[in-house]
């Protein structure tokens, strides 16, 4: 009977320092996003799967910037509040979403940041091959069509790429990312960002040099060896003919 007691008090101190380590980091994210300006006044969300019945998530009405661990709302599956003061995000369907439809994710990251939403309002995607990082690590980051906020109509359009992509833009809204944690989903939104800012860069200088099919075979094989790197997100597709001369294939080698 000891023993049994010792083991249920050691599971309930667990969930506790989870809960308190995941209210802290959700804390920590959202600040990061405010200073980056990823979100402005009450916009985006987080979130934390704490386990198969919690999630642990950011109120509504409330700056990224400002919150503490107090703040936050856990929910159940369904969305409901079961824990915390503050209202809960009208937004919340859309990572139950994909904490349905994705058991390996724990966490869950929605912001605006200009380009990239840029890119979203413009209805273009970022699938084209162009780092190889980005490659490695997201895949392709598709579009979906328009969702009004806060309805079924979001969680309706994200559906379709939520089990194949780690990162999605949504037409005219924002981007979602998430991952095996709340520090990988948010460090996804900074690629997505990052990576949305040199495909501007790209467009201002009015040329592009894809990767090609054999590149991208590469990248995939070299995926399943790099530390901290555990998407399964689809390649994008090539833009290139490998069996015609590319620029960067002609370009000379640097002198030694």
């Amino acid at each position: 009977m000891a023993a049994h007691l010792k083991d249920c008090s050691s599971a309930i101190l667990n969930t506790m320092v989870s809960d308190r380590l995941a209210r802290r980091e959700i804390v920590q994210f959202g600040r990061m996003m405010h200073e980056r300006g990823y979100v402005s006044a009450m916009d985006g969300n987080l979130s934390v799967r704490l386990d198969e019945g919690r999630i642990l998530c950011t109120p509504t009405a409330m700056c990224k910037g400002m919150m503490r661990p107090q703040d936050l709302v856990i929910v159940d599956p369904d969305g409901r509040r079961i824990a915390g003061r503050r209202d809960v995000s009208s937004e919340i369907g859309m990572h139950l979403l994909i904490y349905r439809l994705r058991p390996d994710v724990c966490g869950v990251v929605h912001a605006h940041p200009t380009t990239a939403t840029g890119f979203a309002a413009a209805g273009m995607a970022l699938d084209k091959p162009l780092v190889s990082e980005v490659v490695i690590g997201l895949g392709s980051i598709p579009l979906a069509r328009y969702g009004t906020p806060g309805t079924h109509e979001l969680a309706e359009a994200l559906e379709p790429f939520v089990p194949e992509y780690d990162a999605i833009l949504m037409a005219n809204h924002g981007v979602v990312t998430y991952g095996d944690s709340l520090c990988q989903a948010y460090m996804k939104m900074e690629t997505v960002e990052h990576f949305a800012q040199i495909t501007l860069v790209t467009h201002i200088l009015g040329r592009q040099e894809a990767l090609g099919n054999e590149e991208l075979d590469k990248l995939l094989v070299v995926r399943s060896r790099y530390q901290g790197i555990r998407s399964s997100a689809a390649r994008p597709l090539s833009m290139v003919d490998d069996s015609a001369p590319s620029a960067r294939k002609r370009m000379p080698s640097s002198p030694r």
